[in-house]
């Protein structure tokens, strides 16, 4: 049973679109709101969506986040999480430029390091597997995750950590998808043994395989597929996915400059201006 009438999700979702534009963050819907869910997580969300498509947005596919175990614990949650991809959110690197992201899009800007996965078919749930998802995708390339907190991460009077109802409202804390790099075929590609190092300022600050997501990174799209039959939804042709991190998120600020290197399947390069 939902804790919110249909009002006050529009207004909870109009918080959040305000705070995206205002760089301003919001406290926890979770702390006013005790009784919430994760489905009234998702539904705030969706109505967030709705807006930005009114204002003229379009979807370009989706996300899936707290892909490894240690973040569901944290999360205590035992299952990932999912956002929406939007139009604006997409930045493609040129192989041997630095590319420029403007830090004033973002209030607290982290880079993560994932695989995407571009569909050729669609992918209709509830009995969604692997081997379909790799049947159905065109191809798998370096993706970079820029995610952002508009509700914040921690309370400011309480300093605890928001809790994932909170980040689900949040877009799953989407906020941004940087990609450029080398395009493979699922079926002859050893996903699981893709790997990357990045870079930041110079320094190696993460390193990862994307066996960190759930053993395989179609295992998420999969569950992606399938999460969405309920509500009407699914995967659609020409989407990008990302799969889920498989390195810690790095904290960025105007002048970082990062270096994701995927080895044989290239680079992403950017810096925040």
């Amino acid at each position: 049973m939902s804790v919110f009438s249909e009002e006050q999700i529009q207004q909870l979702a109009h918080e959040l679109n305000q705070s995206e534009k205002s760089r301003v963050q919001i406290e926890h819907f979770s702390k006013r709101y005790p009784g919430m869910t994760i489905e009234d997580g998702y539904r705030i969300n969706r109505a967030w969506m709705q807006i930005k498509f009114a204002e003229g947005r379009q979807m370009i596919g989706h996300k899936i986040g707290l892909t490894s175990r240690a973040m569901q614990v944290s999360s205590q949650i035992d299952e990932p999480d999912y956002g929406t991809l939007l139009d604006d959110m997409l930045y493609t690197c040129t192989p041997g430029q630095v590319l420029d992201i403007p830090s004033h899009r973002f209030i607290a800007p982290r880079v993560e390091v994932e695989l995407a996965f571009v569909l050729k078919k669609a992918l209709r749930g509830p009995h969604v597997d692997v081997a379909e998802v790799l049947d159905a995708t065109e191809f798998v390339t370096p993706a970079i995750e820029i995610i952002d907190a508009r509700i914040e991460q921690f309370d400011r009077h309480t300093k605890a950590m928001r809790k994932v109802y909170d980040t689900i409202s949040d877009n799953a804390a989407n906020a941004g998808i940087v990609w450029g790099a080398q395009r493979v075929d699922p079926l002859t590609t050893d996903l699981p043994w893709c790997g990357a190092v990045l870079r930041q300022n110079g320094v190696v600050e993460e390193t990862g395989l994307a066996a960190g997501v759930q053993g395989h990174p179609a295992v998420g799209i999969a569950w992606l597929a399938n999460k969405l039959a309920p509500w009407g939804e699914h995967l659609q042709a020409g989407e990008i996915v990302l799969a889920g991190s498989f390195t810690k998120p790095a904290p960025a600020k105007a002048g970082d400059v990062f270096e994701a290197d995927y080895g044989p399947l290239g680079k992403l390069e950017f810096r925040f201006t």
